[in-house]
């Protein structure tokens, strides 16, 4: 497996409360879920450049939870928890997603479906973020996400790529 690719995840917003994220990798669907889900992995691409991931837990069982931190260069802490309701290894993942910096961050978690498809040995990944209310899809957008979220894609494929 060679080569990756850059800033090619597509960002639809399917209906008012959900997100729909697809993103194209050079490697088979093994070696995705396996950057996706071991800590000392989603340390090296999480952060998508923005920072120092200082937290990657992961209890990768269905009732688990996880928990991600990094710290900005201004020194600002950002983190995100949650818990598996599904856990189907190198399929699927469902399980809640909590930003810590909001009130409220359990109450007002998205749950997040995570499928691993793979066809002729790269992997397609559609991760479906579903919101309680539009105000909180929208907040989740408008927080520049994207910008983060392609880097770290990145990250993540050239990872997976260096695991075969």
């Amino acid at each position: 497996m060679t080569g990756t690719t850059t800033g090619t995840a597509v960002v639809t917003l399917p209906s008012d409360t959900r997100i729909l994220i697809t993103r194209e990798f050079n490697a088979p669907r093994h070696l995705v879920f396996r950057a996706w889900t071991e800590p000392e992995l989603i340390k090296r691409w999480w952060s998508g450049g923005h920072g120092e991931v200082t937290v990657a837990e992961v209890d990768l069982r269905v009732g688990g939870a996880w928990r991600y931190a990094l710290v900005t260069p201004e020194g600002y802490e950002v983190a995100f928890h949650g818990e598996y309701r599904e856990v189907v290894a190198n399929e699927r993942l469902v399980c809640t997603e909590a930003y810590e910096g909001i009130p409220d961050p359990d109450e007002n978690a998205a749950l997040c479906t995570y499928d691993f498809e793979e066809e002729g040995g790269r992997t397609t990944l559609r991760v479906l973020v579903e919101h309680r209310t539009r105000e909180g899809r929208d907040a989740h957008i408008d927080s520049g996400m994207e910008s983060g979220m392609q880097k770290g894609l990145d990250l993540l494929e050239e990872i997976a790529v260096s695991l075969a």
